[in-house]
């Protein structure tokens, strides 16, 4: 994977996953370069059931490369609208295009208070093992 940063549209939690607002009010949600570096070339990926509520810093699903199973942490709380169906048919997107094709799913959140502990873009990693990760 070529050079990446944290884009600055979205927030990012120290479990390397980023959530954006969409503009019907949900957040999109997926993991960062630094977790895409680590993994390598994802070959599985386990995500909950859609409607499922999902609870902001516990674990949500597995992305399998061939050699590390990385836990998807969700960055926020709330109910499981959609699981991207391009990165459930083909999970390499997850690490090849974290920030653009491979997004994991979207969430609507009760409570948008949950985004605003997120970091922003300045203060994420910029790369595997930045900031003692």
């Amino acid at each position: 994977m070529e050079s990446v940063s944290a884009p600055d549209d979205r927030r990012y939690s120290a479990c390397h996953s980023w959530a954006r607002p969409e503009e019907d009010g949900s957040v999109r949600i997926g993991i960062t370069h630094v977790a895409a570096a680590i993994l390598g070339d994802a070959v599985h990926l386990e995500m909950p059931s859609e409607g499922v509520d999902l609870h902001a810093g516990e674990p949500v699903g597995l992305i399998e490369s061939s050699y590390v199973v990385f836990e998807i942490v969700s960055p926020v709380s709330g109910a499981l609208l959609e699981v991207n169906p391009a990165v459930a048919d083909s999970p390499e997107l997850a690490t090849s295009d974290p920030y653009g094709a491979g997004w994991l799913f979207r969430l609507r959140m009760p409570d948008p208070a949950g985004f605003d502990a997120l970091a922003p873009a300045r203060e994420y990693p910029a790369r595997p093992g930045a900031a003692g990760e």
